[in-house]
């Protein structure tokens, strides 16, 4: 899981295993298998170093912490 803002300010955590594609509108879109849409603050490269940190942790200490 990781943690991400919308852009009303709202903090949200979501299953980094679900996203689809990540966009760069005026805002970051990033796309979720299912087809949900979440507009976030992070920039696309945020987002991506997010599920780096998220994936890398689990792999090497199989904890699940959100970043």
């Amino acid at each position: 899981m990781i943690k991400l803002t919308q852009v009303n300010g709202e903090l949200i955590v979501i299953n980094s295993d679900l996203i689809s594609f990540v966009r760069a509108h005026p805002h970051t879109v990033v796309t979720l298998t299912n087809g949900d849409k979440l507009m976030v603050e992070e920039t696309p490269d945020e987002v991506i170093q997010k599920v780096i940190r998220f994936k890398r942790n689990i792999y090497q200490n199989g904890e699940r912490e959100a970043g």
